[in-house]
């Protein structure tokens, strides 16, 4: 049986060997996905809107959710805003974590191709989902500028909060597109808890608003450290933490490593399962 490589260098090599590759699958899916549709691209930038719309009205309308801090936001226009900022974030975690486990099975072609490298998937997923939060975020920053005439040069160090977040997403869908191929339930479970981590994300609050006492649980979400460096940087104009930033990194580094192991280890019964 061909044993597959597992030691984190030889997925860095393979995702430069086939970079070429991965940006030309992550540009088709994106294309795909609006295919045929009369609004086309054009509802990857409606569809936000719509839903900041609907969520702004009963968080800052129905169920009042404010800021605290002498320069947050309180208008809803201003809700609007954050609250885009933090759906932008989940919606990379939402999109690949439920993709997931249908990877590698919605691809069992690829499977019998020897050639083919599985584990690039994952990357693809993600990047297809980036494009899809870009535009997100793109309309925050515009929003920032034309209702509050703020444009912050903090804005450049998005990419810094976004590639480690982006690598600890990778990992958990590269987990569960392993795993998916053998438990063909995941994808109910997967879906579950998606929902929840919505509602355990401060996406509708700050963490300021949640009781002291159960505050460490929001911030044991991975997600809650990079919603909160997002709105840092393009809405309040501060610097990112860049301890945080780095200890994030160290996790997210370790999370892929593992990640590529397990997917590496059960890779040589895809075909078999399939």
């Amino acid at each position: 049986m061909h044993q597959h490589p597992v030691r984190p260098g030889a997925l860095l090599a393979s995702l430069l060997r086939h970079r070429e590759l991965i940006l030309r699958l992550a540009a088709r899916e994106f294309g795909q996905r609006f295919r045929g549709s009369l609004l086309g691209v054009g509802w990857a930038v409606l569809t936000p809107l719509l839903t900041a719309a609907v969520f702004t009205f009963v968080f800052s309308a129905v169920f009042p959710s404010r800021w605290g801090g002498p320069s947050a936001p309180q208008g809803p226009f201003d809700f609007a805003i954050l609250f885009l900022a933090g759906l932008a974030v989940h919606s990379i975690f939402a999109e690949c974590v439920t993709r997931g486990p249908a990877l590698v099975v919605g691809n069992a072609s690829y499977v019998t191709k020897v050639v083919f490298p599985l584990e690039v998937l994952p990357f693809v997923a993600a990047l297809t989902a980036l494009t899809n939060a870009t535009i997100s975020l793109g309309i925050v920053l515009l929003a920032n500028l034309l209702l509050n005439g703020e444009l912050h040069a903090t804005a450049l160090f998005l990419p810094l909060v976004l590639a480690p977040y982006l690598l600890f997403v990778v990992a958990l869908c590269m987990l569960l597109a392993a795993t998916g191929v053998y438990l063909r339930d995941l994808g109910q479970v997967v879906g579950l808890l998606v929902t929840v981590s919505l509602f355990l994300t401060p996406i509708f609050y700050p963490v300021e608003a949640v009781p002291a006492a159960l505050r460490p649980v929001i911030w044991l979400n991975p997600l809650t450290f990079v919603v909160e460096q997002v709105r840092a940087v393009l809405v309040f104009g501060r610097f990112p933490d860049l301890p945080g930033l780095a200890l994030y990194s160290l996790a997210a580094f370790g999370a892929l490593a593992v990640a590529f192991w397990v997917f590496q280890r059960l890779r040589a019964g895809f075909a078999d399962v399939l």
